[in-house]
């Protein structure tokens, strides 16, 4: 029996089942996927979680053509500054010195955790996922988004291309370029050198996304052994963000 097409529909978690849910999705895709760890990871209960999650707004996307068990299907985690404030921190403050930002004096929202089940990776669920982060983006009045956004693995020599095309091409400007606090430089093949379409072959579709909006890359890339990933943190601007960007939150205002 074919699966009927898709229905999605976005929405903040308001529950507790809610957030379990995302947690729960969270679980599958970075701990039995992707093979991360720590401290937060409870095994028994199928969880991947951290201190940040009871002070952050969690974005739920869910198939409405599967009411049977109400499944989530990709989540993102989002904090502002006064998430920031009651959690002690940003997330990204543990891997960037995020000093460059909080000197803008504007909005800050921080988008973490991103994950899409592995049955709705066809592009269609992350671009209903980011037109619910752009309509959560333009009633909160942010103005810079940023987050951490990964590649599997923690062998930067492995990743040499798409690090090297980030840095060559999308590097943040200076009054916007975070710094990797345990410092990986990502200029590890000169421009010469580079195969973009190598690069792009290994680069995932979360960075692409942030990468079509106008996002651009802070200084350094940062090797996160305890969850098995290389990271870099991405800047978007939304003052100048891309057409394609201001198309995207023009849809979500629809």
């Amino acid at each position: 029996m074919t699966r009927p097409a898709p229905l999605f529909e976005t929405a903040l978690a308001r529950t507790p089942e809610d957030l379990r849910a995302a947690l729960a999705l969270r679980y599958h895709v970075f701990v039995l996927e992707m093979g991360a760890g720590g401290a937060g990871v409870d095994h028994a209960a199928g969880l991947e979680q951290d201190a940040f999650d009871t002070h952050a707004l969690h974005l739920l996307l869910r198939d409405r053509t599967r009411p049977e068990d109400d499944q989530v299907i990709g989540v993102y985690r989002l904090m502002d500054d006064g998430a920031a404030r009651a959690a002690g921190q940003f997330y990204s403050e543990g891997e960037y010195d995020l000093a460059p930002l909080r000197a803008r004096g504007r909005r800050l929202l921080e988008m973490g955790r991103s994950c899409v089940h592995p049955d709705y990776r066809d592009g269609q669920a992350l671009f209903h996922l980011w037109q619910g982060l752009a309509a959560h983006v333009r009633d909160s009045g942010a103005e810079i988004l940023f987050g951490v956004a990964s590649f599997h693995g923690t062998e930067p020599g492995a990743l040499a291309q798409p690090l090297s095309l980030l840095h060559h091409r999308h590097l943040a400007p200076e009054p916007l370029r975070v710094r990797s606090r345990l410092f990986q430089p990502m200029d590890m093949l000169p421009e010469d050198r580079m195969d973009r379409l190598a690069a792009l072959r290994q680069m995932p579709p979360l960075i692409k996304a942030y990468l079509r909006l106008g996002g651009r890359v802070g200084a350094g890339a940062y090797v996160d052994h305890a969850f098995n990933t290389t990271d870099v943190c991405l800047v978007v601007d939304t003052a100048r963000m891309s057409a394609r960007g201001r198309a995207l939150y023009a849809g979500a205002g629809a």
